[in-house]
């Protein structure tokens, strides 16, 4: 058997008839009925669903600084489980990557892991700081050569600092990628302002807060002509915004997470700090806005903003939890439950949201293509039949912190290739 060569039987490319696959040298050699292919691994598909490889925009790998709560060994191996063949790494690491060096020591670990690739994302500003430029045009002429910029985490707040960031990224189509929250708007704020928040006691996290810098900064992007990306859009009022930008033809584009299209802010009446998030778990009527602009296009991608944390930094009072969610095991999952078995997207639009218009926002070359011959065979395959609780004992993630545990959700990913080679294997890591 061929380590190199892989026929995939029977697999619904898209979602649309059954065809046969067959991976050769790194690349879709062949799609057709009934093919035949001496030496190769065969694999029997009938019934999934084969997509281009899964692209996250958002991940927080931890690397440097905090591998007690993810390595990028760890995290590319979730990714893989999830069905990435691509993930965007976050700047806020110890230390920030906000330099050439650091940016480039994560794309090497990235690329010695071998479970997919790993794109840094810079920080915008000097140790998140927001004072000072980072150094955005060194760490674009670096090895991992960078494209998309963030302080998430931390909101880019000064409008002088954003607007050079703007205009320094435009001189090779780079990308800011912002974190909307308004500080002195969300000062002691633990969760999102509301009912809940008013009869819980909890710091409220008004929607404003969010809305105010997605404003600015669309504006910005537009008086500057360059690209500005709205991380974890989590608002009713955001999508507002960001469809009145996108209907000026502004270069405006905005991702949602899994956790927010499926869970509201009624669950943080147990306390229990796993819900905690920022931005927060908003309201029934802000997850169903944010499912319709995701079917509707406003919102481009979805995005995991994994978040990983050590068992200590979630297992506590709420006010001294840490704030995130793992969601990389879990995305397509979630996705197919809020979206696909809901009929707000078939197959082929998963397939755009969360691999061909986030390897496009983030200029990732050789991910989001096409399932035809010639093609990096970047692929994941899914079976949509699957259901069964999430148990995160089985994560390949270094942490725990999922709020699904224990929720039965639909889907399972059981094959994931890197050009060519698989990288999941029967919905184990190969």
């Amino acid at each position: 058997m061929s380590e190199t060569r892989t026929l995939i039987r029977g697999a619904k490319i898209l979602g649309g008839e059954p065809r046969d696959v067959l991976l050769d040298g790194g690349v879709i050699a062949e799609v057709g009925a009934s093919l035949e292919a001496a030496d190769a691994r065969i694999i029997e598909a009938a019934g999934n669903v084969l997509l281009p490889g899964l692209v996250d925009l958002h991940t927080h790998l931890r690397e440097p600084g905090r591998e007690d709560s993810e390595t990028v060994l760890t995290g590319t191996r979730a990714a893989a489980q999830g069905g990435f063949t691509a993930v965007h790494a976050m700047a806020n690491t110890f230390p920030v990557a906000d330099t050439a060096g650091v940016v480039e020591q994560v794309w090497r670990l990235g690329r010695e892991s071998g479970y997919c690739d790993v794109q840094p994302v810079g920080a915008v500003t000097v140790g998140l700081e927001g004072k000072q430029l980072a150094e955005l045009g060194a760490m674009y002429d670096s090895a991992a050569g960078v494209r998309v910029f963030s302080d998430d985490g931390k909101c880019v707040d000064d409008a002088v600092i954003m607007r050079r960031a703007l205009e320094y990224v435009k001189a090779f189509d780079g990308v800011v990628a912002q974190h909307a929250q308004e500080p002195r708007l969300t000062e002691g704020a633990q969760m999102n302002e509301g009912i809940v928040s008013a009869e819980l006691g909890l710091g409220g996290w008004p929607a404003v807060a969010e809305e105010s810098i997605i404003a600015r900064d669309v504006l910005l992007a537009a008086h500057v002509g360059s690209r500005v990306h709205i991380c974890h859009v989590s608002t009713a009022g955001s999508v507002e915004i960001i469809r009145w930008a996108k209907s000026k033809g502004w270069a405006v584009t905005a991702e949602v997470t899994p956790h927010h299209l499926l869970l509201t802010d009624e669950l943080v009446r147990s306390y229990d700090p796993v819900f905690k998030v920022n931005p927060p778990l908003r309201t029934e009527a802000d997850v169903l806005a944010l499912r319709e602009a995701l079917a509707d296009g406003t919102i481009d991608c979805v995005a995991t903003d994994h978040a990983p944390h050590p068992h200590e930094d979630k297992d506590c009072e709420w006010g001294a939890a840490a704030m995130g969610m793992v969601g990389l095991e879990t995305a397509l999952s979630v996705v197919q439950q809020t979206m696909v078995d809901t009929g707000l997207l078939d197959w082929e639009r998963v397939a755009d949201r969360m691999s061909v218009r986030p390897a496009a926002i983030g200029r990732l070359e050789g991910h989001g293509r096409p399932v035809s011959p010639g093609e990096p065979a970047n692929l994941t395959l899914v079976d949509p039949a699957y259901r069964g609780p999430v148990n995160p004992a089985g994560f390949a993630s270094r942490s725990r912190n999922t709020p699904y545990a224990g929720r039965e959700l639909p889907g399972r990913v059981t094959h994931t290739f890197l050009r060519g080679s698989a990288t999941v294997l029967d919905g184990k890591l190969a």
